[in-house]
């Protein structure tokens, strides 16, 4: 190994002063920086910014526009690319559509990913070569050139579905087809086809949705070299909207362990075929619901109910219906206040005990109370007493309790019932002096405030009426107001902690001097709901358009005829 001279000089070289030989440091910083070329200057970017779409087909010049209608046109591209992207934002999507205006066609969707990418111009200019030039042909020089970059970029990773194209000539495609074309009369056209249950049908050998199916597992026998081509015809239609994310499904095919095999008989010709049937369909045991404009009411259960009697707990059904032979027309939490907590919860789990005994009424003086089956409230006049008064505090409204507050007050509930029996359980009654809840339903019967027993009881003509009312049942609607003032009145009173007089309650019930109408009371201001509106009252909109239509109107007729 070569020395340097230097380095064999012994210390006195090193403390000569400076020397002017490089050290090898030096050398080495001086060999690296000849051997490494220069860095690549520094350009900056053009600040246009593009698009980019991984379209996954070919796209040529000529296909361009086809192209970008299958992403739903221009408008659909930027307004995909608008919308922001990220972790935290909205998932923007573009969806490809291989079949446009096909709406039963599953579109592939694609998704707009941020990307750090550069478009790059790149030009290629060919000269040929000349006479005694080695190789043949031309030489190319290219030139390339940063245009601008692309922030986002548009993605198609996911696999395209299976297409399904359903028979366009079933009704339910025509009426696809009509709403979507705003048709009135395809829509009107539309009717529900009879079912006639041909779920598999025998097609041409030309068809090619057809398949060879052994006649043997048609139950046809054995085949005398002929094959029989089947096609289904169960009019699966996909549905409107399709999921944007594919999940994988490992499908275990066999049986479905809640279907189980029926036979039906024809009732027209007698037939019987074979049917499966979901035993754990959903059955329901609701009570019979009618209207106050039906002209007729249920006298039996219905049938999916008359099943479950058998099942039914028969204490509690022989009690309901000594309840209801006693009195026809009860309040829910009147009847569950004649049972033990513990029989009520059987009555709420069961759900089949009350509508085998009861209806309900949707609307009308008997709104949401159970009437015995074939009792007929509209036509007997004593039935009165069974009407349903309901009004609701909106100064407290009803908060839903949490689960400890539910469970501490069916403790206290149940040690009340167990040490005062089933008098301490009077939730259902108005005395007028003592109020159990922030919510008041009562029926008529089951108020035992004097002022307003003498009230109810009245039977003289301003009073009752001789046919039943859908709005004040059997009473005139003045009787009824004046019920329904006071009843207000010392309810409210006593949410307050004040027991009403009878002088206070009097007072209100004084009319107007020369007119019939009771003082106007204090109205609550009501927000706008499903239960707050009255049987033909106009929405809140409808209302103050019409109250700003009377007030021009009345504007108008004060100009017109003001003196000049």
């Amino acid at each position: 190994m070569d020395i340097d001279p230097a380095l064999q000089a012994g210390p006195s070289n090193l403390n000569a002063g400076p020397s002017t030989l490089p050290s090898q440091a030096e050398k080495t910083s001086e060999s690296s920086a000849q051997a490494s070329p220069p860095p690549a200057p520094q350009l900056p970017l053009p600040a246009a910014h593009f698009y980019s779409v991984e379209y996954p087909g070919y796209v040529k010049p000529t296909s361009a526009p086809l192209a970008i209608e299958r992403l739903g046109g221009q408008h659909a591209i930027d307004a995909a690319f608008r919308r922001a992207t990220g972790r935290d934002r909205v998932e923007s999507l573009l969806e490809l559509r291989l079949r446009p205006g096909n709406p039963y066609a599953h579109p592939i969707p694609g998704e707009v990913v941020h990307t750090s990418n550069i478009v790059l111009k790149v030009v290629k200019r060919r000269r040929k070569r000349k006479d005694g030039d080695p190789g043949d042909g031309a030489i190319g020089e290219y030139t390339v050139e940063a245009v601008g970059v692309v922030p986002k970029t548009a993605r198609f990773r996911s696999m395209a579905d299976f297409q399904y194209q359903p028979d366009m000539a079933d009704p339910i495609a025509k009426l696809r087809n009509a709403m979507d074309a705003m048709g009135v009369e395809g829509i009107l056209k539309y009717h529900i086809p009879p079912e006639k249950e041909d779920y598999t049908i025998t097609t041409t050998q030309a068809d090619p949705s057809a398949m060879d199916i052994d006649p043997q597992l048609l139950g046809e026998g054995t085949s005398s070299g002929t094959t029989v081509r089947t096609k289904s015809n169960l009019r699966l239609f996909p549905p409107p909207l399709f999921s944007r994310q594919g999940v994988p499904q490992n499908y275990n095919y066999k049986a479905n362990t809640a279907s189980i095999e029926d036979i039906i008989v024809d009732k027209e010709t007698g037939e019987e075929k074979k049917r499966l049937i979901n035993r754990m369909r959903w059955k329901g045991f609701a009570p019979i619901s009618v209207s106050y404009s039906d002209k007729n009411v249920p006298d039996k259960p219905s049938a999916p109910v008359e099943e479950q009697r058998g099942q039914a707990d028969k204490n509690i059904l022989k009690k309901l219906e000594e309840l209801f032979q006693e009195r026809p027309v009860w309040t829910r939490a009147a009847i569950f206040n004649q049972f033990m907590p513990l029989e009520v919860r059987d009555i709420i789990n069961t759900k089949y005990l009350l509508p085998l005994v009861s209806y309900v009424f949707e609307d009308g003086p008997w709104r949401d109370t159970y009437v015995r089956l074939g009792y007929d409230p509209r036509v007997d006049p004593e039935a009165r007493f069974y009407q349903r008064l309901y009004f609701r505090n909106v100064n407290h409204p009803i908060v839903r309790p949490s689960v400890v507050t539910r469970r501490q007050e069916q403790r206290n509930e149940s040690a009340q019932v167990r040490f005062s029996g089933m008098d301490g359980r009077r939730s259902h009654v108005f005395d007028g002096q003592v109020v159990t809840s922030e919510t008041a339903a009562f029926q008529l019967c089951d108020i035992t405030d004097a002022m307003l027993k003498e009230m109810i009881e009245a039977d003289d003509e301003d009073s009752l009426r001789e046919a039943c009312n859908e709005r004040d049942g059997w009473y005139t609607t003045h009787a009824l107001e004046r019920i329904k003032t006071v009843l207000r009145h010392k309810f409210f009173s006593l949410l307050l902690g004040h027991v009403a007089t009878r002088e206070e309650c009097e007072a209100l019930l004084v009319p107007h001097e020369g007119t019939d109408k009771l003082p106007q009371r204090h109205r609550h201001r009501l927000k706008f709901g499903k239960h707050n509106m009255a049987k033909g009252a106009l929405p809140p909109e409808d209302a103050a358009a019409q109250r700003l239509m009377t007030t021009i109107e009345q504007q108008r007729k004060s100009l017109k005829f003001t003196p000049l």
